[in-house]
């Protein structure tokens, strides 16, 4: 399902989700396109929640189309029915030239689509779901249409900022900030400017939140964690760090997260009219978190579909 999905074995037996690239004149902005489906009619609703990443999401569903911002907390969205959500991640940095603002701005916010891209925004929405049931690549020629209609002039400092990202999440042993000032020939200061300004969020944060995803991950596994040895590997202090920093961002230990046993309400899936047993990390590795609401200048944050983060991958964008 991807970095960041917690209680990755469960979500896949709910939703479908599917990834593609952006043609070559975005791909400066734009990671990807997500489009998540799920059918739980006549099914209890699912919980699912997001450990995001330093990436600004446009997302079109059927309640409207909102442009969200880094996320500092914990996403949690209720999911029932039959639905879609369409999105499109932007590269760190990537939304800067179209925001032609601080990214910071935008941080632990969701601002209507249309304050950007005027009444197109919801053209494009309505297009959008109402393509639900044809090819994706319909869906993804509506979205890139509206980012064309928009589109700036490539930003050098974006793209740095997005290669600073990319190698504080792919090199584990970069652990502090004056490390990555070093190996980039930046000031800490114009490091922490940059990132501001293009990202939304300090490279510590940065930082830290790749190593809880890290964590997540080998706790979403299913498989026994020596979790003072994992504390070391990530650049923890020690043991009870780890746990602090988890705990504080996740809302449990990481121990009792990882042992977490699955309500007995889903302890079956259903695949068509089949019932499936889920495997063994989503029954050893599931806990709901509460819900939350917030209004961001006329977007229900609960009821806009959550975007799908995802590391930027190594090999596979399925990896």
């Amino acid at each position: 399902m991807g970095r960041g999905v917690l209680r990755p074995d469960l979500a896949a037996s709910v939703i479908r989700l599917d990834r593609h690239k952006p043609t070559d004149a975005l791909a400066p902005f734009v990671d990807y396109y997500w489009i998540v489906r799920w059918d739980l009619r006549g099914q209890p609703s699912h919980e699912q929640t997001i450990l995001p990443h330093p990436n600004v999401n446009l997302v079109f569903e059927a309640s409207g189309a909102g442009i969200f911002g880094v996320d500092r907390r914990l996403f949690t969205r209720t999911l029932s029915g039959l639905s879609l959500g369409f999105g499109v991640r932007f590269a760190a940095g990537g939304f800067r030239p179209f925001w032609q603002a601080p990214i910071s701005q935008l941080t632990d916010r969701v601002v209507p689509a249309a304050r950007l891209f005027g009444p197109r925004a919801e053209k494009t929405r309505q297009a959008i779901v109402g393509s639900c049931d044809v090819d994706d690549g319909v869906m993804i020629g509506y979205a890139e249409a509206l980012l064309q209609s928009v589109m700036p002039e490539r930003d050098p400092l974006a793209e740095q900022a997005a290669a600073l990202v990319s190698r504080i999440t792919d090199d584990p042993g970069l652990r502090r900030v004056d490390q990555l000032a070093t190996s980039s020939g930046l000031t800490v200061r114009t490091l922490q400017r940059l990132f501001a300004d293009y990202v939304g969020v300090s490279p510590k944060w940065v930082m830290r939140r790749a190593r809880l995803h890290d964590a997540a991950e080998r706790a979403d596994s299913g498989e026994p964690v020596d979790w003072a040895a994992l504390a070391s590997d990530l650049g923890y202090a020690d043991q009870a760090h780890l746990t602090r920093d988890f705990t504080v961002t996740i809302g449990v230990p990481p121990t009792r997260y990882a042992a977490a046993p699955l309500p007995a309400s889903i302890v079956l899936s259903f695949i068509g009219e089949r019932p499936r047993a889920p495997s063994r990390a989503a029954l050893m590795s599931f806990v709901t978190s509460a819900g939350w609401e917030r209004i961001c200048r006329g977007v229900k944050r609960s009821t806009t579909i959550w975007y799908l983060a995802m590391r930027r991958p190594r090999a596979s964008v399925f990896a």
